[in-house]
């Protein structure tokens, strides 16, 4: 068994030039779930299965570039034929910043810290981070293997709260060693030290702020992680896991 992550944006704080918000389609066995769903990244999830193949959404946390396109899909939803209801799993306050609450397309759950539950086979463990608002790290479980993705935090939180065996972490890398401080956002070399103490087998960084090169990040992450660092790119997919599985195709159209 095993999980595909296919990376539908991974911008930090706003989309970059042609860039997208925070956004994960994590996928096996025909089931898909969506990580945040920043800007631009329900276009780009078109791309890659139709809205009708969507089974759940989590929303780490309130942010718009994590969250705002929840509106377009609770209006692709609103008006499918027939009308289609999804389960979106989140901390309390996400839905209180969201346009379309009163429909009922999105299925409002809400999850915090230490809440575990299970969608379309996917087994769900949330953990509060180190970040303003309520923000929720996500360890995804199928079969065997296991993923994790850390929403945003600082560094006073620990990726080891998602637990041991984590075949892959995505990790937030806003900044370089430099700007550490700057906001509770992690670093590079924060997230390659995290990931090495919490005995990742692999680490891919995401959430980049668009003016910081990707290469400094990476080489940074890289040298504290103590291996080869994997950096998060529109389109780009990892495979958690000991088998392969169907990753979703790039639309034709």
């Amino acid at each position: 068994m095993s999980l595909a992550l296919t990376v539908l944006g991974c911008d930090g704080g706003y989309p970059g030039p042609g860039g997208a918000g925070s956004g994960y389609l994590v996928s096996a066995d025909g089931a898909h779930l969506c990580l945040d769903l920043g800007p631009g990244t329900l276009a780009r999830m078109q791309q890659r299965i139709d809205l009708a193949q969507l089974d759940a959404v989590v929303i780490s946390h309130e942010h718009p570039d994590h969250a705002a396109d929840l509106e377009g899909l609770a209006v692709a939803l609103h008006f499918a034929d027939p009308p289609r209801r999804i389960p979106v799993f989140a901390p309390a306050s996400v839905p209180q910043h969201r346009y379309f609450t009163e429909w009922e397309e999105l299925d409002w759950r809400t999850v915090a810290d230490g809440g575990a539950v299970e969608v379309a086979g996917f087994r769900l463990r949330f953990s509060r981070t180190d970040h303003g608002p309520e923000t929720l790290a996500v360890r995804v479980d199928r079969g065997r293997a296991a993923v994790g993705y850390t929403g945003d935090t600082g560094p006073l939180w620990s990726a080891r709260e998602l637990g041991p065996g984590l075949d892959l972490l995505l990790c937030e890398a806003t900044w370089t060693r430099a700007e550490e401080g700057r906001a509770q956002h992690l670093s590079g070399r924060q997230a390659g030290r995290m990931a090495r103490e919490a005995g990742a087998r692999r680490l891919v960084v995401t959430h980049r702020w668009p003016t910081i090169p990707e290469a400094a990040v990476a080489e940074e992450a890289a040298r504290a992680f103590e291996a080869v660092v994997e950096v998060a790119r529109w389109g780009a997919s990892f495979v958690a896991g000991d088998a392969p599985t169907d990753l979703p195709a790039a639309s034709t159209a």
